[in-house]
């Protein structure tokens, strides 16, 4: 069964995980930024999922999880929770 491991950053709106994004690019650490601005209980990790596995997560992370690029960050991401930022940095 295929597994991932990955790390996201939520936040409210579209117009802050855009920001975010910006910040990545510019250099700035993955883990810090989730810790700081993440609303997911997974920010005291820096926003480390663990081991995901299909269906897992809900569709649209999902998705990108397990059918997009590694080693890049993706989103802005729109589900009910908010915005994420995506980072897939294993996959089998």
């Amino acid at each position: 069964m295929a597994k991932a491991m990955a790390r996201h950053i939520l936040v409210k709106t579209e117009d802050q995980a855009q920001q975010l994004k910006k910040r990545l690019a510019q250099g700035e650490a993955f883990d810090v930024l989730a810790r700081k601005f993440s609303t997911c209980a997974s920010a005291k990790r820096g926003g480390d999922l663990g081991e995901v596995r299909p269906r897992q997560m809900v569709p649209a992370i999902d998705q990108v999880i397990f059918k997009k690029p590694t080693g890049v960050v993706h989103g802005p991401i729109k589900t009910q929770f908010g915005y994420h930022l995506v980072h897939v940095f294993f996959r089998e």
